[in-house]
């Protein structure tokens, strides 16, 4: 018995689907999570939203509502192989830290909260 054919040369197996979207796993949602609540009781951040797509999931945190994000942590497992899969963007869309390990890339974002906290 053969499997349907998607298109001219592609054959769909059962089961091999992508993901219909990317997500965060929950550790490293609670890491994101950690570092914006203490953004927040050092009076840094206020709000924060997520958008997750088919190929990228992003946490974004604001100062204000109304205001463009403060940072930007963008996760794209396509990139995992490259630069690696975590890429942190500034608030003017700057790329601030890519790597492999979500801790490094966030780093930035610490050391701006022990300034924060120490004045």
């Amino acid at each position: 018995m053969r499997a349907a054919a998607a298109g001219p040369n592609i054959v769909q197996f059962p089961g091999q689907r992508p993901p219909q979207q990317i997500g965060f796993e929950r550790g490293e949602l609670t890491r994101i999570l950690d570092l914006y609540g203490r953004m927040v009781a050092a009076g840094e951040w206020r709000d924060y939203a997520m958008d997750f797509t088919r190929d990228c999931a992003i946490f974004a945190a604001f100062r204000r509502s109304a205001d463009v994000p403060q940072m930007q942590l963008e996760k794209r497992p396509a990139l995992r192989s490259r630069q690696g899969m975590w890429t942190l963007f500034g608030e003017h869309g700057q790329v601030l830290k890519r790597g492999h390990e979500l801790v490094n890339v966030l780093a930035p974002i610490e050391r701006r909260l022990v300034k924060a906290v120490d004045v």
